[in-house]
Formats: structure tokens, sequence, C-alpha cells
């Protein structure tokens, strides 16, 4: 995979866990090796102009999904061919505020928002109650599966 990761940020960020949590997540949904992806970690500030742009909503958010080539998951023997899945904006400063809501560690957070958005590229959403047991749990399968193996 060719995931490319910049931290305008202004804060330490965990880079290596993030682009790690990445591949294991596009290789778990059977994404051919060539896709890419990119993230950018921003400041609030920056995430509220982001906000305002993709959603016309204001303030800052703690992650945004801007698919590219609208690319769905694959199967283990027919892998969803090369392009580019998208964009992810994502604000740490957001996301670490409301860990402790989510009873999350920061890189948990963090973790599970990238997880979160490479299912929104990927084509899930969470519009309907249904939808949303399906993303979630797929998140939380994904997230713990890569923390699992790390350990």
């Amino acid at each position: 995979m060719s995931v490319e990761i910049e931290n305008e940020s202004g804060i330490t960020a965990p880079l290596e866990q993030i682009l790690e949590l990445a591949d294991f997540a596009l290789a778990k949904m059977h994404i051919d090796p060539k896709a890419d992806i990119e993230i950018l970690l921003v400041n609030e500030e920056v995430m509220e102009e982001y906000h305002l742009d993709w959603m016309q909503e204001s303030g800052a958010t703690d992650v945004l999904s801007q698919p590219i080539d609208g690319l769905r998951p694959g199967k283990p023997n027919a892998l969803t061919p090369a392009g580019h899945l998208g964009m992810i904006v994502l604000c740490p400063q957001v996301a670490m505020k409301q860990a402790a809501s989510h009873n999350n560690t920061e890189l948990r957070e963090m973790l599970i928002l990238v997880a979160h958005s490479i299912l929104h590229l990927l084509g899930y959403d969470h519009v309907d109650l249904e939808d949303e047991k399906e993303m979630f749990a797929l998140q939380e399968e994904i997230v713990s599966s890569f923390q699992e193996a790390r350990a």
C-alpha cells in the first residue's frame, strides 16, 4: 500500500501506528497493495476550514474522509483494483479531547478514527442504525485485531 501521511497539526502524533493501522485495514479489506491513500493531520483551525468546505458545517471535527476513485472492499481471492482511495483529514487535538468520553486512550481514539475513515472511503456509512452497527463493529474489529497483532 502507498499510504502518505503528513503531520501539520503542530503536535506530536503516533504517525507510525497510524501508518501501520492503515496498511493493516486496507489489507484486511482486500485492497490491492498498489492502491494509495493520503492522511493529513491538521490543527483545529485548519480542520474547521475543511469541515466548512467539505460538509458545510462549522467547527472543528475529529476526522473527515474524501473518497476519490470510489473503490469498494475486495474479497480474499479478488482484490479491489489499485487506485486512489482518497484522503483522510484527522485533527489529533479534537481526538484527544474526546478520547476520555469514549473510554479510549488517545492512541486508540486516533486509530479508531482512521479505521472509521478508511471504511468511509470504501463506501461504508452510518446513516441508518443497521449500517451504523455494521460499520462500527467492523472498525472495532479492525482496531482490536491490529492492536492484538502488535502486542
